[in-house]
């Protein structure tokens, strides 16, 4: 059987490491490569919403990744996700937003899931697509939404500590409202490993782990 190829598209290259990691521990047969740009995330932040010429430009980037020998294709970027499923209609090979397992994960465990974002540009997609994953799963949801106002801008300011701080606090209140909760980031990710367990009352899920188990069930 030919070697199988992944191709990564990231809008940060923060992430670059964390999925090479997850790739090497279950995909260790899989070929990878990534693309990197952090202006489609930042158009997004500023536009306040995913625009049609970013949407178009996500498209691109699944076609040159195509061009480029991937077998499949996974963007790891939540807030991009309605662009990527046009994408994943017009590639010739499967395209999958990172944060889709996460949410059908997050359906098949509780029926009063909570959404935690940093950015408002993150939460409405994947407060959405969660939505959307339990009608076609066939079962009602309740979404608790909550945003952490201000973390991002601690951690793209170089202040990871009060970043985590904010989060850790977010998620703990949180976690005494619903069964499980959902990442909207991956960027979150890490906070979640310095909680003590007394604040992990539910199951947290994390989109890239998630994601990369789904494609080696694929793959």
């Amino acid at each position: 059987m030919a070697q199988k190829t992944l191709g990564l598209i990231h809008t940060s290259a923060t992430l670059v490491p964390v999925f090479q990691q997850l790739c090497q521990q279950h995909l260790p047969h899989v070929q990878t490569f990534n693309i990197v740009d952090d202006s489609l995330i930042k158009t997004v932040i500023r536009c306040g919403e995913l625009r049609p010429d970013t949407a178009r430009r996500v498209v691109n980037y699944a076609a040159s990744a195509e061009d480029a020998g991937a077998d499949f294709i996974l963007f790891t970027c939540s807030s991009i996700g309605a662009a990527v499923e046009t994408a994943a209609t017009l590639s010739q090979v499967p395209v999958l937003r990172v944060d889709q397992p996460m949410a059908d994960k997050a359906v098949q465990t509780g029926s009063r899931i909570g959404v935690i974002a940093t950015l408002p540009t993150t939460l409405r997609p994947t407060t959405d697509l969660v939505k959307r994953r339990a009608l076609v799963a066939g079962k009602e949801v309740d979404i608790v939404s909550s945003l952490c106002e201000g973390a991002f801008d601690k951690l793209m300011s170089g202040d990871a500590a009060a970043h985590d701080a904010m989060v850790a606090a977010a998620l703990k209140e949180l976690s005494l409202q619903v069964d499980v909760i959902v990442l909207a980031q991956a960027s979150m990710a890490r906070v979640v490993d310095t909680l003590p367990e007394a604040n992990k009352r539910v199951p947290i899920l994390a989109s890239p782990g998630i994601a990369i188990e789904y494609l080696a069930t694929l793959l």
